[in-house]
């Protein structure tokens, strides 16, 4: 039903005797709906409506970009949308309910149908007190690389019960205990405080059995349990309802956040889901609170008891032997810290020999061979020790880089300008970004497109290969729809884009008359 017909059946039930009140409960609008349509006549009425067709819209200039997602992920998210909006320009400011309205509507008007799949109901549960409370949860996803390959990412998840705010962290492996572990101080640092209780999923990293009630945690995990000093309630199996907080927060990371993203690799990866929880997942206003987690942490994180000492030394890892494996990246870890070999020794050996002396960690080839690498020993966790001369020039490299995937566009200068600015917004992952446009050049094979998508990237500063990506399948598909209304409207030839001298279409191949070939073949005979 449209506004006009509200308007005339409002009218209608008027003098029918029907109450303002209950005609805007019958009609299913509100009554300052209602009162808005009754100050109008007919003919105002009518002119209001089709300005409302006409009047443009704050998101039309991104119609074209919004209309590429919709269509290349249909069961797209409204508030995934704007997320995607936020992520590129930075400085629109739209409301979550614009935005909304906007994707419906542009689902209607190009029959874009989104398929819903019926959500879990759960049971209401009080708000815990503050500080009292975090709830911790496993989740899986499948991403897509700029390969066009699939790999599965591992996340955990925390969401404090009463202010809603949340911490992510993912994995390109499974978890294992010793992850948790520092997985949960790092959730505790970002909380900047450790609650008196977490609520888990019977997970095997975390719980070995349940006995009746009594629960047996793995050894490593009790062991930081009681150096942390918190309760742990383990949810019975089948009951999310008990931790129905968590349980949203996963999906909300998962279709959100991860859904449609591309994955090029894991501290990329990492870095986004903290943006992501900064603009989003702790920024938006709740459903059920109606506060911003952001906000709201504020005031709990008071109630969090203080973060007063670090781990202990049993959760790093041991050292018991004076042999250490070569890992892939070129490096072997001694005591939570990676340290640097000379690169290509993994692939001339997988083992070498270590010793300490006067704070300095010494690797040698083999047990009485030559010294390859000499480092001070970090006393932090988690940290790249790299020696400079174990490391090739990579300068050089993404120089020559930038200036082959620039030969690929007719204007070579624009070409350079335009990615010198990715260089510059994506300092450690220019490589990826210089490669995923490479992909989509010779995968489009049409010189015009690539050099208009350029252009129009440049002008709207859309510095980013995603961006590039979703700019030439635009313009590819615009491309075939303008080829399909020509070919219904006229039998012209379709013009192909290299090109330029376009009489060659209008030339007829000479046919020979059929006697020739008569007295060609009876002189054979």
């Amino acid at each position: 039903m449209d506004k006009f017909e509200v308007y005339i059946q409002i009218r209608q039930l008027l003098e029918q005797g029907f109450t303002k009140t209950s005609i805007a409960k019958k009609l299913g609008i509100s009554r300052p709906t209602l009162y808005r349509y009754l100050e109008k006549s007919p003919k105002e009425m009518a002119e209001w409506i089709d300005s409302t067709k006409t009047r443009k819209k704050k998101l039309d200039p991104y119609k074209d970009l919004i209309l590429s997602w919709l269509r290349d992920h249909p069961d797209m998210k409204a508030s995934q949308v704007e997320d995607w909006l936020k992520e590129r320009f930075p400085e629109l400011k739209v409301s979550e309910s614009t935005v909304r309205s906007y994707v419906r509507n542009l689902r209607k008007e190009y029959n874009i149908p989104k398929d819903i799949n019926k959500k879990r109901d759960y049971e209401a549960i009080p708000d815990p007190e503050m500080g009292k409370q975090v709830q911790v949860d496993f989740g899986e996803t499948r991403q897509k690389t700029p390969e066009n390959k699939t790999v599965k990412l591992y996340f955990i998840a925390f969401v404090l019960s009463n202010s809603r705010y949340k911490y992510t962290e993912f994995l390109d492996r499974p978890f294992t205990t010793r992850d948790v572990i520092r997985a949960h101080e790092n959730a505790f640092r970002w909380f900047e405080g450790i609650p008196r209780e977490i609520v888990y999923d019977q997970d095997s990293l975390i719980v070995v059995s349940e006995n009746g009630g009594n629960l047996i945690l793995t050894k490593e995990f009790e062991q930081y349990r009681q150096e942390r000093r918190f309760n742990l309630h383990v949810c019975r199996k089948a009951d999310p309802e008990s931790k129905g907080r968590i349980e949203n927060v996963i999906g909300y990371i998962k279709y959100n956040f991860a859904a449609h993203r591309i994955f090029t690799n894991i501290d990329r990866w990492n870095e986004d889901a903290i943006k992501w929880l900064n603009r989003t997942g702790n920024y938006k206003i709740h459903n059920t609170t109606k506060k911003r987690p952001v906000e709201a942490f504020q005031e709990e994180k008071k109630h969090l008891r203080p973060i007063t000492k670090d781990l202990k030394n049993q959760y790093s890892i041991p050292v018991s032997s004076i042999t250490r494996r070569v890992r892939q990246d070129n490096t072997i870890i001694y005591k939570s810290n990676r340290y640097s070999v000379p690169l290509g020794t993994y692939n001339k050996q997988k083992d070498v020999n270590i010793s300490t002396k006067d704070g300095y960690l010494y690797i040698y080839a083999s047990e009485n061979g030559l010294l390859i690498a000499k480092h001070k020993i970090s006393p932090g966790k988690g940290k790249l020790i790299q020696d400079r001369q174990h490391t090739r020039d990579r300068s050089k490299g993404i120089d020559a880089l930038l200036e082959t995937v620039a030969s690929y566009f007719d204007d070579y200068e624009l070409a350079k300008s335009y990615l010198a600015e990715i260089r510059t917004k994506y300092p450690r992952y220019v490589r990826d970004q210089f490669q995923m446009i490479i992909k989509i050049i010779k995968s489009t094979k049409q010189q015009a497109i690539i050099d208009k998508a350029l252009t129009v990237c440049f002008q709207r500063k859309l510095f980013s290969a995603t961006d590039f990506v979703d700019i030439v399948k635009y313009i590819e598909r615009q491309r075939q729809v303008y080829t399909t209304k020509s070919d219904k409207q006229c039998n012209v030839p379709i013009k192909p884009l290299d090109v330029q001298n376009e009489s060659i279409f209008y030339i007829s191949t000479p046919q020979r008359d059929i006697n020739e070939y008569l007295t060609v073949l009876e002189a054979d005979k």
